[in-house]
């Protein structure tokens, strides 16, 4: 196995981007252009000898900056400008489209703050939660070691006291996937007054946020406790917090003994890697995420290898599939026509994007300079702040990206109710211009139908065909739905990869939702795409299972137990061997295609599978 721990599709990456990066990263380039600052935060993070030089100097000033902390006001701002500073809060907000008027932002707030993936983590009495736990109180005594703190065990230990307390206020994340749970619209003012322990105002403008009319609080039964423990644990607690965190979010950009530090925890305990990948593959990443300088690259990248044929091959692909969904709505037998008519509203004004955005970021503003990593980490920080700060006086643009175009994977926005499919998804295993129609239905086809299925799960069913978060469904339906939806997730919990680590029916339903949907979806319109002639016989294999094999193919993977653990507890898809078979299991075509009868192992009696769209 790789050093990586995760699915291979996850870890390969575009067949020409790091070459390209790196013919960027050595070209002359002019002042103030992108390809200037490709090169040059690409240089800064490659100049390790620079970086060991200077071990911990580049965040002094930062370090110094919240060991001055010295009040709650003080501290209230620190936590204001956690995003700027690259630290962490144990309250957080985000700027994003308002579920219930989507042509405007607004700002949401609510509990965040901890430093392992989960509640679990803190909490769980197993064998490998308690290792983590101690390896983590080691982690925090160990980075606050190479930050020139005294007393770090003991401090480590107030520290991860401190997360414990935070954890119990935090909601399960089955809870946070409810849109109607965590949609809780509130004047400001109501905010200050319900939750008065805390100076909200001194938060936003720390945070460069003028105090909106109107607030979204995510978790509202969280934040009084939340607030409690801001006021009761002493400023000195809090300041060590901050600093350990500053630390251990700025490891990669430091000395090689600090990032090897950190990743000895981060990586090793927690994924279970055996080693970190070469230097200049971390500064491709570094280099070309979404929250650096990815449209930059995804404009290169896009130039360089997204063919026009792939494009067009993809939109009849997304077409059939939109036809393909609306035969199965038409079909099913649990809904009525009032709830079908909404859907198939829904479902005409999809919008899929295909490729790449029709309008880049503009990085004009950004300035990135060879020699100095941290500089540019802050500038970069300062970009998308003041970015994401803009947006609460502006209307939403529905044609902006949430994925650079590199970025192998694809995504449904309920709030926009689109469609999403990166250039670098168009390429093996997902799709491939040459393959047969049946591999590209079972790979490709599957995955629009998945994100389309999005529009259709437990949470997306919750907007409408403009984006509002509304209830358009009959009573009836909606129970006969939940009926099915329930029955799956019951057959997903009794999945367990690892003894004593099962699959969360209720946090990854709607990926299973979409796993199962999608693929029925990809089937219906493949057989259309025949045209009632029969799939020809290749290699021994029929259409269908070549379709069926092309499924599979997509999510194999290996995984190491330390990620396997992590995937359960906090992600929101079944492992991948779950997501091959817990759709198939419930397709009866599946089970014509490869003959499946009682006593093979996946068999499911026809009366327990589950079809939903």
């Amino acid at each position: 196995m790789p050093v990586g721990a995760c699915p291979v599709w996850r870890r390969w990456r575009p067949s020409h981007l790091d070459p390209c990066l790196q013919g960027i990263s050595s070209e002359e380039a002019k002042a103030d252009s992108e390809a200037q600052k490709i090169r040059d935060l690409y240089a800064s993070y490659m100049d390790v000898a620079a970086r060991n030089k200077a071990g911990i100097a580049p965040i002094q000033p930062l370090l110094d900056q919240l060991a001055d902390v010295d009040s709650r006001k003080e501290l209230t701002e620190a936590f204001g400008r956690s995003n700027l500073d690259g630290t962490i809060s144990p309250i957080g907000s985000v700027i994003s489209p308002d579920r219930k008027k989507p042509e405007r932002h607004l700002l949401s707030v609510g509990v965040v703050g901890l430093g392992l993936p989960d509640r679990d983590f803190y909490f769980n009495e197993a064998q490998r939660f308690q290792d983590i736990r101690n390896a983590y109180r080691k982690h925090i005594a160990r980075m606050l070691t190479l930050g020139g703190f005294d007393r770090a065990d003991e401090r480590a230990d107030a520290i991860l006291a401190l997360e414990t307390k935070i954890t119990s206020t935090h909601w399960e994340r089955a809870q946070l996937r409810d849109r109607d749970k965590t949609y809780n619209l509130v004047s400001f003012d109501q905010l200050k007054r319900d939750y008065s322990g805390y100076d909200w105002r001194r938060h936003l403008l720390a945070s460069g946020i003028k105090p909106p009319a109107e607030v979204n609080i995510n978790t509202p039964s969280s934040l009084e406790p939340l607030i409690k423990l801001v006021n009761e644990v002493p400023v000195a607690t809090w300041r060590d917090y901050l600093a350990f965190h500053a630390i251990d979010n700025h490891a990669d950009l430091l000395s090689e003994e600090i990032d090897q530090a950190s990743f000895a925890f981060n990586g090793e305990v927690l994924l279970g890697l055996k080693g970190q990948r070469e230097l200049w593959k971390r500064a491709v990443d570094q280099v070309g995420g979404g929250f650096a300088l990815g449209d930059a690259i995804g404009k290169r990248y896009v130039a360089a290898h997204f063919k026009p044929e792939a494009k067009l091959a993809m939109q009849r692909l997304v077409e059939n599939l939109r036809s393909a969904l609306r035969q199965n709505i038409e079909k099913l037998d649990w809904m009525g026509e009032a709830t079908k008519a909404e859907a198939f509203q829904k479902h005409a004004t999809l919008n899929p994007k295909i490729g790449y955005p029709d309008q880049w970021r503009d990085y004009s503003k950004l300035k990135i300079v060879h020699d100095d990593l941290i500089k540019n980490a802050r500038a970069l920080r300062q970009f998308y702040v003041d970015e994401q700060n803009a947006r609460l006086k502006k209307p939403t643009d529905r044609n902006e990206w949430r994925m650079t175009p590199h970025t192998v994977n694809a995504y449904y926005n309920p709030t926009f109710n689109e469609i999403v499919f990166p250039a670098a998804i168009l390429q093996p295993p997902f799709f491939d211009l040459n393959a047969d129609p049946a591999v590209n239905y079972g790979a490709i086809g599957a995955v629009i139908g998945h994100e389309m299925g999005h529009g259709f799960d437990d949470q997306g069913s919750k907007s409408d065909f403009a984006g509002i978060q509304r209830n358009w469904w009959t009573a009836e339906d909606r129970e006969r739905f939940e009926t099915r939806t329930k029955a799956l997730g019951d057959q997903y919990s009794k999945y367990c990869p690892l003894d004593g680590h099962c699959v969360n029916g209720q946090l990854s339903m709607g990926e299973n939702i979409g796993d199962l949907g999608g693929l029925s979806m990809a089937y219906t319109a493949y057989q259309v795409s025949l045209n009632g002639q029969a799939a020809p016989e290749l290699d021994g294999l029929s259409g269908d299972q070549r379709f069926f094999l092309a499924w599979a193919q997509v999510w194999k993977s290996k995984y190491r137990d330390e990620a396997m653990i992590n995937q359960v507890r906090v992600g929101p898809h079944s492992p991948p061997r779950y997501r091959i078979n817990g759709p198939l299991r419930n397709l009866n075509e599946w089970y014509q295609a490869f003959d499946v009868k009682p006593g093979d192992q996946l068999y499911l009696e026809p009366s327990a599978r589950v079809r939903i769209w």
